[in-house]
């Protein structure tokens, strides 16, 4: 589904004590300070020193086990339960740390700029600040800007500064206050009594590119936060992994659970106390002192409170930020995502959303930068039925595939590669049709040339398609040298040939095609036209239906990715034209329906036309683009790209990159009209339902491309997805226009590519090229997701089994909230005893390895289903907690109950009953975690081996006779271990709990295994499945379909002709761009032609040649 989508939304509705207008004078800091105006300090960190307690612990206690942990923190009177509050802060410290100081050096210049400034840009420098333009070093004060950051189009716009502009003093702009409209901009410049409106026309926003201008000069009118781009970027929100969300719940849950379980304990001690405890008062000498049975209960409930509150540990949250970090690191190390050209590695700029990888279903991506590398190159074509030019040759063999040598041309480009001689031999033949082919591409467009140096020619394309297919004719021999408003010079194999300009037919998105009226050297009148093969196929003279129907089965270049456009011209008759241009010239003077009469007029010469061929250009996907998003479908993840760019680019783009199929029957369009009421509704929360329905259509869809997008209108269709859908979004661009939506989506992931650093900033990876993205997900996500939830659920096993044991022992003593374990014990087992046995799971479990995961893609399935820890998953672990705590309880209480030593003495001592229990929960968890585990390293071995020997060493060592006579207050129980652990007994006891603990599960795990295998097993036994054969399949051929992607802007053919963007000043006054054909000699004229042109020029609204220096006030517009 491809969607322009051109809704006018601004959420931004102005409120109370906003500005109404702004008031800016040139170089007048004092005055323009006054009105308190933002700096142009932009900032993308979260936090100062002065806001980072606040809203750190804000975030921190977004996770309700933080509360709960302060609670145990005032119960404890214990520093120990901030540990994991300030570790987190500490990470989200440096986290901003980084973000801060990862700003590249050249930007903080800009840092000073005040609005009122007037600052000097050069070529190809970033516009960092709204600029009024004042002037350039181009004539008229003209300059080009790229806007690729602002509206994902690649070709070039054109701004022109006020003629009164260039020695601007202290005087006065008005205009409208700060906005999102990158589209509009009103003013008024006040300038020696005189007021001069002020339109975007005039405006350079911030994220522009100068380009093809050496210099000019703007005042900042908007600076920082208010510029118009970052108007349209969301705030830094804090971002929560699913997973967190779910821990909030279940914290919520335990926490219940353990309000009853102190309950339960409390009514128990309430009970004891008034019918057994009651008996003891007289040995006690209780007498007077006698204790209230409820109040002991209360007092039991708050002692149980903190003795069971292990269940939720605070090395649980410890732990889970220290496996966050590790994954962060292996992203960072990871040698497969570092670009060796830039030098550019991954980087993940946060350590708290890697689980959330594993989890993603909707793509949210860019197209120009990010999907392509802006740049074009001409790689096929066709002429007169025979193609010429193999695409295959170029992907496959272009190592071994001779290329085209140019050096019979002394002007060509040396940057230009093609791999098809025959070609060329056909111009050296003097093929005619060849010829003309590229004299068409010579003589037909709107680029300016610059010889910087002799036979270095530069061009300034206002469209990178244009500058391709140009230098494609300047390197076979057909180059444009020069040009002035009336005249085109080319060198033709060497020779200077100059044909004059008689008019240009400029292209517009109805037309879909330019033309241009020549005259060559001998006299002929020539039309030459290049567009869309819909359109002037219709147009074609009946003679060539022959040639047309081979050049449509050559226009196959589609299917590969290709850009294409027909090349037709037409032999005019000079009666003819000179009847045509009379009412042509009639036609530009009327006031009524101008722009229609015109049309009419060009469709009426563009008629019987003959067909020269079709060109083919590349625009350049970056590297194994169509491959990672094949891969990326076929994990289930739907991919939508978002882009500011026009409605045929996109589609070109989609099919070049496997987003559209050729399979894919119904290919539809939803109208811009459509598309801007639901924009229209959305803003004004009128009809939900029609979001509803968008969404449930888009979903159905394959692919979705909206096309014409704002930046905000990109974080509005994530947002939308959001709140409807409820899935894992992940947004990926490479420039200012993407802020927004990479902050609204769940995961943000800037490519440090064409268009800057705005977007790199922002996000929370980044890399340099897509197709790491597929690493990314795949691998690196897959695998934290599936290592966090493995982590998990052993994590709540454990802790269940270890804590419940109190809750079994407290019906047994009394409920007196006297412990099983020794104080040590308690306080070691999740620190020292099975910390590092599960943080190495944690970090390097796999249960397949990248190839596989790589592979099959499906093998990413589960994380977004949520399978593999959600509700149900947490039940289970925590039921086997309970379950094992109450075997490893009662097999050892039931054993002691008649258990008697070697010697005939009683075993039953509380110390020996908590040593065995305690060394069979560390056995019985070293075990399952043995189970847990997919993939076996030297680490793993080393932590769980370890970590038993760990036990051991510090249960003799607290139980020695030396560490007593240390400390005889701490560890008064000598030889307790030792006396224990040397009983045959115990260690049966041991063995016995283990084996009951671990082979119902075992047992378990076997049979569900044989009867609802996983994906993984499922693809273990598989030697390639049908994902790794569609992976290979992502280049097709296609059936008939228009290729034509012209990224081009209507207005340049009245530009040249009127001689605006010309350096040097030529003679001649006519500015009209549909000039009267000259009866004379080639570049000259005569006085009465000269003397026509200019009245009716001034006639039809254009300005003459004397005109163009005077300014229009808004007086004039006014008296108009």
């Amino acid at each position: 589904m491809l969607v322009p989508w051109r809704g006018g939304w601004n959420p931004r509705s102005k409120s109370p004590g906003q500005e109404e207008e702004r008031h800016v004078r040139a170089n007048d800091r004092d005055y323009n300070e006054r009105f308190s105006y933002a700096d142009n300090r932009i900032k993308t960190a979260k936090y100062n020193v002065f806001t980072f307690l606040p809203i750190n612990l804000f975030e921190q206690f977004q996770r309700f086990a933080n509360a709960y942990f302060l609670v145990l923190l005032i119960l404890q009177v214990s520093l120990y339960c901030c540990t994991t509050l300030i570790l987190c802060s500490v990470k989200d410290a440096t986290d901003d740390y980084v973000r801060i100081y990862s700003c590249p050096v050249d930007l903080y210049k800009w840092m000073n700029v005040r609005v009122g400034d007037i600052i000097k840009l050069e070529n190809n420098q970033f516009v960092a600040a709204d600029l009024l333009l004042l002037s350039s070093s181009e004539p008229y004060g003209l300059c080009y800007i790229e806007t690729a950051e602002l509206d994902g189009e690649t070709n070039l716009k054109v701004r022109q500064a006020l003629t009164v502009t260039s020695d601007l003093g202290d005087d006065e702009v008005i205009c409208e206050p700060p906005n999102n409209k990158l589209d509009k901009f009103t003013g008024t410049l006040y300038w020696k009594d005189n007021k001069y409106p002020l339109d975007n026309e005039k405006m350079l926003l911030r994220g522009c590119v100068l380009r093809n201008t050496e210099w000019c000069f703007g005042l900042v009118i908007f600076a920082g936060l208010q510029t118009k781009l970052m108007q349209n970027c969301g705030r830094t929100t804090f971002k929560r992994t699913s997973i967190d969300k779910l821990m909030n719940t279940l914290v919520l849950w335990i926490f219940g659970f353990l309000i009853c379980m102190g309950i339960i304990l409390a009514i128990g001690n309430t009970i004891w106390e008034q019918k057994v405890g009651s008996n003891f008062w007289e040995y006690l000498q209780w007498k007077e002192l006698t204790i209230n049975a409820v109040f002991s209960g209360f007092l039991t409930f708050w002692s149980y409170v903190i003795i069971l509150n292990t269940v939720v540990p605070i090395s649980l949250y410890v732990s889970v930020e220290v496996l966050r970090l590790g994954h962060s690191y292996f992203i960072n190390w990871d040698r497969r995502m570092y670009y060796s050209r830039k030098d550019t590695p991954a980087e993940a700029r946060t350590t708290t959303l890697n689980e959330e990888l594993g989890q993603v279903e909707f793509i949210f991506s860019d197209k120009t930068g990010t999907l392509t590398q802006n740049i074009m190159v001409f790689n096929k074509c066709s002429i007169n039925g025979k193609t010429y030019g193999t695409l295959e040759h170029f992907l496959l063999y272009i190592h071994t595939y001779r290329q085209v040598d140019f050096s019979f041309n002394p002007l060509m480009d040396r940057k230009f590669r093609f791999h098809d001689s025959s070609l060329v031999e056909a111009i050296k033949l003097e093929e005619p049709l060849v010829q003309e082919f590229f004299r068409l591409l010579a003589l037909c467009h709107t680029v300016m040339p610059e010889e910087r140096n002799e036979g270095e020619l530069v061009y300034q394309a206002q469209s990178p398609d244009e500058g391709a297919l140009v230098t494609a004719a300047r390197n076979f021999g057909f180059v444009f040298r020069s040009r002035t408003p009336e005249t085109i010079t080319l060198y033709e194999m060497g020779q200077a040939v100059t044909y004059q300009l008689l008019a240009i037919l400029d292209f517009n998105n109805v037309r879909k095609r330019m033309s241009v009226i020549v005259r060559n050297p001998k006299g002929q009148l020539k039309l030459y036209s290049k567009g869309a093969d819909t359109i002037l196929f219709d147009r074609l003279d009946p003679s060539n239906e022959e040639l047309m129907f081979t050049t449509s089965e050559h226009l196959n270049f589609a299917g590969e990715g290709l850009r294409t456009l027909a090349l037709v011209y037409k032999d005019l008759d000079e009666d003819v034209f000179d009847e045509w241009m009379k009412k042509l010239l009639f036609a530009s003077t009327t006031l009524e329906n101008r722009e229609e009469k015109l049309g009419a007029l060009y469709e009426e010469i563009e008629q019987g036309m003959l067909l020269l061929g079709a060109t083919a250009i590349e625009d350049k996907l970056q590297e194994g683009v169509p491959e990672t998003i094949a891969c990326l479908t076929l994990a289930n993840i739907k991919i939508w790209v978002l882009t500011g760019d026009k409605l045929e680019t996109a589609m070109n783009i989609g099919y070049s990159c496997n987003i559209l199929r050729d399979d894919m029957n119904e290919v539809f369009i939803i109208s811009g009209h459509t598309m801007f009421v639901c924009c229209y509704l959305k803003a004004h929360a009128l009809e939900a339902d029609l979001e509803q329905i968008l969404v449930d259509v888009a979903c159905l869809c394959k692919t979705v491309i909206c096309c014409r997008v704002t930046p905000l209108q990109k974080a509005l269709v994530v947002e939308l997805i959001k709140r409807h859908k409820r899935a894992v979004t992940l947004a990926i661009g490479d420039g200012a226009n993407d802020v927004s939506m990479i902050k609204t989506a769940h995961i943000g992931v800037g490519i440090s590519g064409q268009e800057g650093m705005q977007a790199v900033l922002a996000s929370d990876y980044s890399f340099a090229q897509f197709r790491y993205l597929q690493r990314l997900l795949l691998v690196h996500g897959r695998w934290s997701y599936h290592r966090m939830c493995n982590f998990l659920c052993y994590f709540f096993y454990k802790n269940f089994a270890f804590t419940l044991v109190h809750f079994w022992y407290g019906f047994l003593c009394g409920f007196s909230a006297q412990t099983v374990y020794d104080q040590w014990f308690i306080t070691l087992f999740n620190i020292v005893y099975t910390s590092l046995p599960v943080l190495a799971m944690g970090l390097f479990d796999q249960d397949v390895n990248e190839q596989y995961s790589l592979r099959y893609p499906n093998l990413y399935r589960p994380g977004q289903l949520n399978q593999l820890f959600n509700k149900r998953k947490f039940f289970t672990c925590t039921l086997q907690g309970v379950c094992t705590s109450f075997i490893l309880f009662f097999i050892s209480y039931g054993a002691f109950m008649t258990a008697v030593r070697d010697d005939g003495a009683h075993i039953s001592d509380q110390q020996a009953f908590a040593v065995t229990i305690a060394t069979s929960l560390v056995i019985v968890s070293s075990v399952q975690i043995g189970l847990d585990t997919n993939y076996w390293t030297a680490v793993n071995h080393f932590f769980i081996w370890g970590s038993l020997a760990v036990y051991f060493a510090i249960l003799f060592a607290m139980h020695s006779d030396g560490i007593f006579t240390i400390f005889p207050n701490q560890f008064p129980f000598i030889g307790t271990a030792r006396n224990s652990l040397n009983q045959k007994i115990v260690w049966l006891v041991i063995l016995l709990t283990t084996v009951v603990c671990i082979m119902p599960m075992v047992a378990v795990r076997f049979i569900k295994a044989d009867l609802y295998p996983t994906q993984t097993a499922k693809q273990a036994t598989r030697r390639q499945g049908p994902q790794e054969q569609n992976l290979r399949r992502v280049r097709r051929t296609s059936s008939r379909r228009s290729a034509y992607a012209f990224a081009h802007q209507q207005g340049y053919g009245e530009l040249i002709t009127s001689g605006k963007n010309m350096k040097v000043p030529t003679s001649s006054t006519s500015t009209y761009p549909l000039s009267s054909p000259a009866r004379g000699p080639i570049g000259t004229r005569s006085v009465t032609d000269t003397t026509r042109d200019q009245t009716e020029t001034n006639s039809s609204g254009f300005r003459r040649e004397s005109d163009q220096n005077q300014e229009v006030t808004v007086e004039d517009l006014e008296a108009r």
